[in-house]
């Protein structure tokens, strides 16, 4: 089982285009310019409207600062990724200052997210890892060390034990087609 990985900190950051923060867009899967799953992880930067992605699912996670507001629901460190439907372009209102937060949009598929402190067994075609402040993947007899906010990910796992540990938030990403 290969797996793959990339960093925050390896990534330049991109501005929005409502100039309300900057994306470092860790995947784009299978391809850049046409991807059924995309991760990232933002700074948001002063309030405003999400970009409106038609018939696109978005998770979102705060992993840094005070938090915002979406939909009217507080969301803040800790609290479990919001679902939402990324047509809808929400306003995002700052709580007090710039929030760092993980982004995930599927155009198709079926994506789920579970908590990293969880051992998966992957039985999908795909499978991710994000981890906000680091620590060690384990998956069979081998151990991988993740820096903080960083994406691993391997495309056909095998069905094996995959353990995270490490301190913070992480999650699982698993994606299927089906």
């Amino acid at each position: 089982m290969s797996w793959s990985r990339v960093s925050a900190e390896d990534v330049q950051p991109q501005a929005w285009k409502n100039k309300g923060g900057m994306t470092r867009e860790l995947l784009a899967w299978p391809h850049a310019h046409d991807w059924a799953l995309r991760v990232s992880v933002a700074r948001v930067e002063r309030d405003g409207p999400f970009s409106a992605f038609p018939g696109v699912h978005r998770w979102l996670a705060v992993i840094g600062g005070a938090g915002l507001r979406l939909f009217d629901w507080p969301q803040s460190v800790g609290d479990e990724p919001l679902r939402f439907d990324g047509g809808l372009a929400p306003e995002a209102e700052l709580i007090r200052g710039e929030t760092e937060v993980f982004n995930v949009m599927e155009r198709s598929g079926n994506l789920e997210l579970t908590s990293a402190h969880q051992v998966l067994l992957p039985k999908t075609p795909w499978v991710g890892l994000f981890t906000v402040q680091g620590g060690l993947l384990e998956h069979g007899h081998r151990a991988m060390p993740m820096a903080p906010l960083t994406l691993a990910w391997c495309e056909r796992p095998v069905v094996q034990s995959c353990v995270f540990t490490g301190e913070g938030h992480a999650w699982w990403l698993t994606w299927s087609d089906a």
